[in-house]
Order: structure tokens, then sequence, then C-alpha cells
């Protein structure tokens, strides 16, 4: 059998992701793709993700992509988590991860309106809701706001228990008609850092809609390409990317006839069918990625490039914060000064090379930025140890 050691995966992992030496991709659009997506709930993460792959990127480069040529699409899926898609797996994921989310999040919502005593259909007054949105869209020159569409369909102005002890209102009646794919992120109010999306209708920001397969042809191509960029992987690894079931992931596994390979340890991973040549390490890299890169989230064992820095670098929920990379491997991670400097925050020893990349990338990404800050609700407890001692030690020196 196959054997995939955890080098070969570092080495996978730098070219397929676009992060290595002449392994760049050449556009967002080309980002998105190295990775099936870019996580989008942090509003900054697409364009940090985005620059950390693309050389000479701008801000304006990435807008087009999302707001104009509207080639990258914001979509509710895996895990109920925001992602930028190319547009044209979005149909994939509409029948698939997005349609499990939709169904878990309507069901759940459906039982709360009946309890509150709402409605006596739970599934009747969201049709109704979703119908009277629609309408409401229709009618409207422009793409609307949460509360605009709040105002324009008093139904969905409610307010609605939970028996958590919280409460659900109208942006959420919204974020599961995009789940549904009746409605879809269109443009947005905010400018880089900040996103203030509007709804639309799909056929008015993405054209006619392309036709969806079955709910298994759309995991087997997000299986697909989750391999082609992330294999091996383990079925947990795609369990858990998913969201979905080992009943899912088995059959998809099946249909691409994915062959089984070892990977270091006791753990067997799978790989496409053309996919088995062996990669070669690359040249030397180091790369700063932002809070919930697909990277650094794309399986569920990370410890081939984590290390032993797991409690340092993700939160107690498991979202990421910032990263350092050197040659695949986490070293650090990174934050802005109280002067919107990027400075890196050292865990491990490194080589004087390695160093000075990361303050070379540290200094450009610091003159991207151009002063705006990186707003981010992630942070792990190693960059709130770091920011803990700036704020100590104001204009100190480079941690690194």
């Amino acid at each position: 059998m196959r054997q995939v050691t955890d080098s070969e995966r570092r080495a996978r992992l730098a070219t397929r992701h676009a992060l290595a030496p002449g392994w760049s991709a050449g556009s967002p659009e080309d980002a998105a793709r190295s990775v099936v997506a870019l996580h989008a709930t942090d509003a900054p993460t697409v364009y940090l993700s985005t620059w950390a792959r693309v050389p000479g990127v701008g801000i304006a480069d990435i807008e087009r992509a999302l707001y104009d040529d509207r080639t990258l699409v914001k979509q509710l899926a895996m895990r109920r988590t925001l992602f930028a898609f190319p547009r044209d797996v979005v149909p994939a994921v509409l029948s698939s991860a997005a349609a499990r989310v939709a169904t878990t999040e309507r069901t759940r919502m459906a039982r709360d309106l009946e309890r509150a005593g709402v409605a006596g259909s739970g599934n009747a007054w969201l049709d109704r809701a979703g119908n009277e949105v629609s309408v409401a869209l229709e009618r409207s020159p422009v793409a609307l706001s949460a509360a605009a569409l709040r105002r324009a369909v008093p139904l969905i102005d409610v307010t609605v228990p939970t028996t958590a002890g919280e409460t659900w209102s109208a942006p959420q009646v919204l974020t599961l008609l995009g789940a549904e794919g009746a409605i879809v992120r269109g443009p947005s109010t905010g400018r880089f850092p900040t996103a203030r999306p509007l709804w639309e209708l799909p056929s008015r920001w993405l054209g006619p809609s392309a036709v969806e397969p079955d709910t298994a042809e759309g995991y087997r191509e997000l299986v697909g390409r989750w391999l082609r960029a992330f294999g091996p992987g383990t079925e947990d690894d795609l369990v858990w990317w998913l969201g979905a079931t080992k009943t899912v992931v088995r059959r998809a596994l099946r249909e691409l006839d994915a062959v089984e390979v070892t990977l270091d340890g006791t753990s067997s991973g799978w790989l496409l069918p053309d996919d088995l040549d062996v990669v070669e390490r690359t040249a030397p890299w180091t790369a700063l990625l932002p809070p919930l890169d697909p990277t650094v989230m794309g399986w569920k064992d990370r410890d081939f490039y984590l290390g032993p820095h797991r409690g340092q670098l993700f939160d107690t929920r498991g979202n990421a914060g910032t990263t350092a990379w050197v040659d695949g491997r986490i070293v650090g991670c990174w934050h802005q000064d109280p002067d919107a400097v990027v400075r890196v925050h050292l865990l491990e020893p490194i080589s004087d090379e390695a160093r000075d990349s990361l303050n070379d990338h540290a200094a450009r990404l610091t003159a991207w930025l151009d002063g705006s800050r990186n707003p981010t609700g992630y942070r792990s407890p190693a960059m709130r140890v770091q920011e803990h001692q700036w704020q100590t030690t104001r204009g100190g020196r480079s941690m690194v």
C-alpha cells in the first residue's frame, strides 16, 4: 500500500494550497480553487487568504471577483460556515452541504416557532416568509439589507425564543433562505476590512441558475475537490470538513475510486486514483495566514502541521487564529500592534533565514493593509499573549 509520510503531506500542502515559491495562484478565483473555497465567516479572511496566495493582488482585485464579476460567491455550507466558493461549485454545494445545513436549521426554527406560539405550522410560516422576502426583492430595484427586508416583510420582524434560552429573529430567517438558495449575499455596503452584505435574488446576482446535481453527486464533487486539494486525508477528516456522515463520505470515496494509503502513525487516508505520484519536498517557504484560513481549518487531525501548538493557536471552540508557517508547519502567529504594524510571535526556534522571511512577509502585509486593522473576533491564546505584550511594551522591537 502506498505510504504518504508527514513530510510529503507538508509538501503537498505547500504546492496544492499555492503557498510555496513557484506555486502561487494567479487570481482570487485560483486561490479559492486551491483550497476548494475561502472561509468568509470573518470578513477579512477572504482578502488575507488571497493575499497570501496571489502575488501582487490588490483589494480591488478581490472585490472585483466578489462583487463585479461575481466569480466568487458567498454561501453558507459545511458546518454552518460561510465560504466564498468559485461560482461553478455553488450548484454542487447547494444540493449537498448547504442543503444539509438548511434542513437542520429549518427543523429547529419550525419547532421554535410552534413552541413559541408564533405559528401552528412552523414550516408553513417559513414558506410564507420565504415567498414574501422573494416578492420584496423582486419589487426592489436594488439589493436590500436585513433591516430593509424586515421593514418590507413585517412577518419576519419577530423575536422567537429557543429552548436554550436564546432568541432568533429576522436575520436568522434570511440566513436560512440563503442556505436554501432562495436568496444570495450580494453587494456589500462596507469596504475592507468590514462586510455589510445586502441580499439579492440569485437570478439577478448570478443570472440563470445552473442545474443542481442530486445530493450524492454534489457530495461526490466536494469530496473530489477536497481530496485534490487536501489529500491524503482520513475518513474522519472528510466527515468533519463536510459536516456530513460516514455513509455520505464512504459512498463518495467509493464512487470516486479513491485509493487507500497509509499515513504516519496508525491512520489510513485516501487519495484520488490519478494522484498517487510522490510529491517531493519544495524549496523553503514561509507564510502568514489569517484566522480561519482554509489550510489551517482543512483537516480534523492536524498533528502533521500543527505539532504541539494546538492549545495556543485555537480558541476553545476550535477556531484558528492567525498563523505563521515555515515549510509546512505552524511555528507561531501574528498580530497588528497599536500602530497597525504586523508583528510575528514565534512559538518555537526557527532558522535565521526563516525568521527573516517571516519578517519580510510582515512588512509587506503591513504595507498592503495600509493602516487598516483586521477586526477579527477569532483570537487564539497565542494572539492574546502577543497583544498583551505589545500593549505593555508599546513601540517594542519585533517579537521574532
